[in-house]
């Protein structure tokens, strides 16, 4: 039986993961487990208010700029619940890694991502180094 993240942290605010322990030990994966599903909930309740709001806001302007205010409004908040959708599918990939044990191994070499890397980006797949060879390889085929 495993353990609930909840009770392998305890309170959230108290564990922070350590190069001081072994990487990627239960305590760790329960914390970006749990970092992780923190987040996408809360990219899914802030989803769930602009749908709302976008169906409030369906009367029409009589101003053409009040009009071409909300249409921008609008396009914004559309373009950025696309990148967060998006950022979800992420999220749940890394959570899938943390249950078939590859989170937080770089998919080119192997290697720890880091601990530093993962609490920044808990989507994290490539170490720093693997990504910024990935960027160079971009760079140079852009440039072509």
């Amino acid at each position: 039986m495993t353990a609930s993240p909840s009770a392998v942290i305890g309170d959230p605010g108290a564990y922070r993961p350590s190069d001081d322990e072994p990487f990627m030990n239960e305590r760790q994966l329960a914390y970006f487990k749990k970092k992780l599903l923190t987040w996408r909930d809360d990219i899914l309740r802030e989803s769930k208010g602009t749908v709302i709001n976008l169906k409030a806001e369906t009367e029409n302007h009589p101003d053409l700029v009040d009009r071409a205010s909300s249409e921008s409004d609008r396009a914004l908040e559309l373009r950025t619940r696309d990148r967060q959708r998006k950022l979800i599918s992420k999220i749940d990939d890394a959570l899938r890694r943390i249950e078939d044990g590859s989170y937080g191994y770089c998919e080119d070499t192997g290697e720890p991502i880091g601990l530093g890397r993962l609490e920044a980006r808990p989507t994290a797949t490539l170490s720093v180094e693997a990504q910024e060879r990935h960027e160079r390889r971009e760079r140079v085929h852009r440039d072509d």
